[in-house]
């Protein structure tokens, strides 16, 4: 997008909210189903089930997630498309295939029974979980890929109808679910979400239609920034960003791990679900910006300034919302009222629910600093922040599990919040560097 002279606040926020919007009905997928299970027969091992099976999903749909970061940066002409188009369907068979390889009865016991040590009535329910799974991570990746498109052409309202039918789907699914089957609730969690993400991509896929259209259209480069895409650029730009999807998605599986190790590993495994679902709501305002700098930076990055200072105000405003539940009462109705935790599970989850505020504020930082890096195509840093992220966390969590015994859910929180500062740090060095490159392009014209 070409945006002449000062970027005003407003046009941030006209092609951020939607993508915002977006990120905040996903978010709500977690709530409402952890509510839904939290009310059907077995609460306890169903949430602690569907929660390692949302665990397994997301690390095996990592490679694919940033093909909207992806797509926003790279597709504007007719040649760029199709060669970034025939990578995604490449990368969505290979996830495919790793799905169905983890759910191989041997492979599958070896790493959830085995290296986890889930209790069977849990293992169990995660093989079922997982199976309903396997469309997941191409669903993903075709909508993340349309997504990007609309992105680039500023039709980021799109994105958020097509959210909408998604989270429509889930809470028609579940009911109907619910409704006409006895299915153990976290099949019902994992179904849903499945046949939802599936009509997401195909509303994508109607939505982008005419973008694509032009795109077919247009045999040059939309911009000064571009070239002609080959299979190796693409995999050059490209492996860093999967590489850090897969790395930091990894936790997700990892921090499941140690919670097996820790006290009170069922109720942990429990609430980890609920107390993610919790963060993300809020985390999600700050992801949605990584979208908005890649377009708005501008070919100089001349927009870097008003950027960075509308993004200090998002990461202020979205710690002081989250620290007003958690500090207040409301955060007793959220768990025990919205959620359905017992009073027990709701005991345990108010610590590291308070341990949590600042990581709103530093998702909108790192979606500042990513974005950044993706715009100007630094994306190695990127890859090396989130090595150095995921390593703090599960060294926090090797000692606070292993040598203070903390329960496990409070040490998670203990190692998220560690291991963010850590990575947000280390991207600093790359983002001025990159911030003096455009001022010096700037001052030379």
């Amino acid at each position: 997008m070409n945006l002449e002279g000062k970027l005003k606040s407003r046009t941030i926020i006209r092609l951020w909210a939607p993508l915002a919007a977006t990120w905040l009905m996903m978010a709500s997928e977690g709530p409402i189903l952890a509510a839904v299970i939290a009310r059907m027969p077995d609460p306890k091992f169903n949430l602690a089930a569907y929660g390692v099976a949302f665990a397994f999903a997301i690390i095996i749909e990592a490679p694919i997630i940033m093909l909207m970061s992806a797509s926003t940066a790279l597709v504007d002409n007719s040649h760029n498309y199709r060669k970034l188009r025939n990578f995604t369907v490449a990368l969505n068979v290979i996830v495919t295939i790793v799905m169905l390889a983890v759910l191989y009865q041997p492979v599958f016991d070896f790493i959830v029974r085995g290296l986890m040590r889930l209790p069977d009535e849990i293992a169990d329910l995660t093989h079922g979980a997982l199976l309903f799974m396997i469309p997941w991570p191409a669903a993903i990746g075709f909508r993340r890929f349309y997504q990007g498109l609309l992105i680039r052409d500023n039709l980021t309202r799109r994105v958020a109808y097509g959210t909408i039918i998604r989270l429509g789907s889930v809470i028609t699914s579940a009911i109907l679910l619910i409704s006409l089957t006895s299915m153990p609730g976290s099949l019902v969690g994992c179904l849903s979400l499945s046949i939802a993400v599936i009509f997401e991509s195909a509303a994508s896929r109607w939505m982008v239609r005419g973008t694509l259209r032009r795109l077919l259209d247009n045999h040059d480069s939309r911009d000064n920034r571009s070239w002609v895409l080959s299979y190796g650029g693409i995999a050059s730009f490209y492996y860093p960003l999967a590489l850090t999807s897969v790395i930091s998605l990894a936790v997700h599986p990892v921090v499941t791990f140690f919670m097996g190790q820790a006290r009170f590993p069922v109720e942990s495994l429990a609430v980890l679900p609920v107390l993610n679902a919790l963060t993300f709501i809020f985390r999600s305002i700050g992801l949605s910006y990584q979208e908005v700098v890649i377009v708005l930076a501008g070919e100089k990055q001349e927009h870097l300034k008003e950027l960075t200072q509308f993004a200090m105000k998002l990461a202020a405003v979205t710690a002081l919302a989250y620290a007003l539940i958690a500090y207040t009462p409301l955060v007793t109705f959220w768990y025990h009222t919205v959620s359905g935790l017992s009073m027990e599970l709701t005991a345990i989850a108010l610590t590291p629910t308070r341990i949590l505020p600042v990581l709103p504020a530093l998702a909108v930082l790192l979606s500042l600093q990513r974005g950044f890096l993706v715009h100007i195509r630094m994306t190695r840093p990127i890859t090396w922040a989130t090595v150095i992220e995921i390593s703090v966390i599960v060294l926090v969590l090797i000692v606070t599990i292993n040598v203070f015994d903390v329960i496990g859910v409070t040490a998670a929180a203990v190692a998220f919040i560690t291991g963010r500062v850590a990575g947000n740090l280390y991207l600093v060095p790359p983002c001025l560097r990159g911030a003096r490159s455009g001022s010096d392009n700037l001052l030379k014209q």
